[in-house]
């Protein structure tokens, strides 16, 4: 018996020694027969050395923030330098402890996986990690089984080829966590809105816990919220294992809740929208144009260039706010307005509203996708319009979010363009450089730039033009005294056929203003005055100077704004009013690298003398009375109130020196507020897409109640962050001496209410 016991123990030792050797023989043999292919290819030694990764072009602005990319992959590279030791920490305590200690493949972890069957973890290393992200595809079952053993020989190429830093660096890199973030560089933005370096502990815990599964652990998925709060505390609790956090560290930090500032990827999402689209189109023309050492063309999507551009992210992110704020808020009010209206948000001066509306709405409709499949399918222009007015299950724009609904297409048609649009730009005046550049509500659903594309009548935004040539010409003093008289032009003066006699906005005449009064209330008679004694040949050319190429007929009733313009060309010419009377032309970006830092093209402002530093320093003064005591007084104001909050956030109060100008075209059809303070200009339209869209009354429609509320709203964030740097002092007065009258004494309208001016072609 006892022979026996001892027979059968020596064969299980003989087995052990067995197992021992042939476990690493056959570890091995495995690794030479996947190096030899038998498990197929691997990565050729190239491809090791200079990995395929499609590096996605950034925006960056002038505050180093990325404000999006273009990509067929959304990858940004971020050096190991630019990583937070405690990122680096964290990944290392959670994936892969031994990190430091092995050449690629754990066998320690390994052979714990195996015994204990994953249990504790299984035994793949950063390494490992990194080489089936490189190079293989998700599988499943035996395939992946097959995979493991090329991932190890490609764990121990990279190791032998990259340092440890570079790695960790590669694995970041690679690593998608979902929502266009792909890299650390993209998901620190995404879910944080920061750079990798600014990242806090608990952040860094939070990113790398996703990676174990980004979808499971998406702190930004609706029901995920506490999964991902359990796996961060996880990560930190290894951290502490590790070393890396102390104990009242990890509990303070596991504490905190969980905090995202969450804007995932995409061209329709983010900062700045408009402003993307303007510089992907100009940019498809440009890699045509610019090629590389070796005559290849630049891949727009892949080849990781770098756009440096002048917007202030910050600037930016307010000037959004404020859009939203206040549309959300003057899109009630005019749904409000046009509720029961048969004819919805369209007004006609003649003929029937209804029969106006439905012809816009027809032509809108014979434009879409939709109809056109109808029609090529066969069926009849009757039947299609039928099918168009069939309630039909869709998503519609909505402030707030989209809004499931059911509608007709031709309701749906109606309702889109009930919505009021939006333009903003702001501009540094002294270097041309944009700030801020909002084109429209949501890119979404209307793609059209009402910044650079747009076109729209400019109302009373003009009357400066005319007032600055008047002053340049002749030399007149804001303190000049004007008849409040209507003033005609006759026929056959500046090339008419019959005599233009514009009438005030208010029908009032009487008495005489001073031309800050008159600029202030905007007052039709005296810019008709000025404009008679100048003639509109110098005015439309020096419109042209200061920027505007859109046509500008050279007749009178260029005077009262009848003039189409975009917010760009608007604002821009605007600027030399602050920078002593010189034009720079508005740019937006400084600078194009490729993806290793070398500079491909270069940019700078394109500046002018118009008039001169006198004359742009008495238009400001002139332009200040408007904030003072005429159409724009409401910034000043400290109490009252306007009809259903139509203006967002009044009262403002503000006290700082603020030059400005509203407009409002015939019918309400626009509404302009262009403002300015030492070092920026900003210009705000809104309008709905057809001009035959608008409010019914001025109290709602004037530029006084739905553009100048977006600026008030703006500049009080900005003014609310010191770090921007906006000014609040007076406005920079030229170094020679005046020759131009300033100080009128007392200026007092004669009005309680300030003027503004609603119809001013009637």
């Amino acid at each position: 018996m006892a022979k026996t016991e001892n027979t059968d123990f020596r064969t299980l030792v003989r087995w052990f020694w067995y197992a021992v050797v042939a476990a690493p023989l056959s570890l091995i043999l495995l690794l030479l027969l996947t190096w030899a292919g038998l498990f197929g290819s691997l990565p050729s030694t190239e491809e090791i050395a200079n990995p395929k990764s499609y590096l996605a072009t950034q925006i960056i602005t002038s505050d180093g923030r990325q404000l999006g990319t273009f990509f067929t992959e959304n990858r940004v590279h971020s050096d190991y330098g630019e990583l937070p030791e405690h990122l680096v920490q964290a990944l290392i305590a959670t994936e892969d402890e031994r990190f430091l200690n092995h050449g690629g493949i754990d066998f320690r972890a390994l052979a714990r996986a195996v015994v204990k069957l994953g249990r504790d973890g299984g035994g793949s290393t950063i390494t490992q990690q990194l080489a089936k992200q490189m190079f293989h595809e998700p599988a499943r079952g035996f395939k992946r089984l097959f995979q493991k053993p090329k991932e190890w020989i490609i764990s121990m190429q990279l190791e032998s080829r990259y340092s440890k830093e570079e790695i960790i660096a590669m694995y970041f890199n690679q690593f998608d966590f979902l929502y266009q973030g792909v890299g650390i560089y993209n998901a620190s933005n995404v879910y944080f809105g920061k750079m990798p370096a600014e990242l806090h502990a608990e952040e860094s815990a939070m990113l790398v816990g996703m990676c174990k599964n980004p979808w499971l652990y998406n702190p930004a998925r609706a029901g995920r919220e506490e999964s991902a709060l359990n796996r961060r505390n996880t990560v930190l609790s290894q951290m502490e294992n590790s070393g890396f956090l102390t104990e009242e560290e990890a509990d303070s930090l596991q504490a905190l809740p969980v905090q995202i500032d969450f804007t995932p990827g995409g061209h329709d999402k983010g900062l700045a929208p408009y402003l993307r689209e303007h510089i992907r189109q100009y940019m498809k023309e440009w890699v045509t144009n610019h090629r590389k050492p070796d005559g290849s063309e630049y891949n727009l999507y892949t080849d990781g260039l770098k756009i440096y551009t002048t917007i202030d992210s910050r600037v930016q992110r307010a000037a959004e706010e404020a859009v939203e704020q206040h549309m959300t808020q003057l899109q009630k009010a005019f749904f409000r307005q046009i509720k029961g209206r048969a004819a919805g948000p369209f007004y006609f001066d003649q003929g029937n509203s209804v029969a106006g509306a439905n012809q816009i709405i027809g032509k809108a409709m014979k434009q879409t996708p939709r109809w056109q499949s109808l029609r090529d399918a066969g069926m009849s222009e009757a039947a299609a319009l039928a099918e168009f007015k069939k309630p039909l299950d869709m998503k519609v724009f909505a402030w707030g979010g989209d809004r499931d609904t059911l509608m007709s297409p031709w309701d749906s048609i109606k309702y889109m363009k009930s919505i009021y649009q939006v333009g903003l730009l702001s501009v540094e005046p002294q270097t041309g450089f944009i700030k801020a550049w909002v084109g429209g509500v949501d890119f979404k659903h209307f793609k059209y730039d009402a910044v650079r594309q747009g076109r729209r009548q400019v109302g009373s935004t003009f009357k400066p033009f005319v007032y600055a040539a008047a002053i340049a010409d002749k030399k007149y003093s804001p303190c000049m005294q004007v008849p409040n008289i209507q003033t005609c032009i006759e026929a056959g003066q500046y090339g008419l056929a019959e005599s233009w006699c514009p009438s005030n906005s208010d029908d009032k005449y009487g008495g005489v203003l001073t031309l800050k009064q008159a600029l202030a209330g905007s007052v039709n008679t005296i810019t008709a005055y000025l404009m008679k004694q100048v003639g509109p040949a110098p005015i439309a050319q020096l419109a042209q100077n200061l920027g505007v190429k859109s046509d500008i007929p050279v007749v009178p009733s260029i005077a009262l704004g009848t003039v189409d313009m975009s917010v760009f060309e608007l604002v821009g010419a605007y600027t030399a009013f602050g920078n002593q009377g010189l034009y720079t032309e508005p740019i937006v970006m400084l600078r194009i690298e490729d993806a290793n830092g070398v500079v491909l093209d270069e940019f700078g402002p394109t500046t002018r003398e118009v008039f001169s530093p006198e004359v742009a320093y008495t238009m400001t003064s002139l332009l200040q009375g408007v904030t003072q005591f005429g159409t724009g007084a409401r910034l000043r104001y400290g109490g009252g109130g306007y009809p259903d909050g139509v203006a967002t956030g009044f009262p403002y109060s503000f006290d700082m020196p603020i030059a400005g100008k509203t407009g409002t075209t015939q019918n309400n059809s626009d509404g302009w507020f262009i403002g300015m303070v030492p070092n920026l200009v900003t210009g705000v339209w809104t309008g709905c897409q057809d001009r035959s869209a608008h409010f019914g009354s001025t109290a709602y429609g004037q530029g006084a109640s739905t553009a100048l509320p977006i600026w008030a709203l703006f500049m009080r964030r900005l003014y609310a962050d010191p770090k921007i740097g906006i000014r609040r002092d007076a406005f920079d007065r030229p170094l020679l001496p005046m020759t131009i009258a300033l100080d009128c004494g007392s200026l007092q309208s004669d009005q309680a209410e300030a003027r503004e001016e609603s119809s001013e072609f009637d």
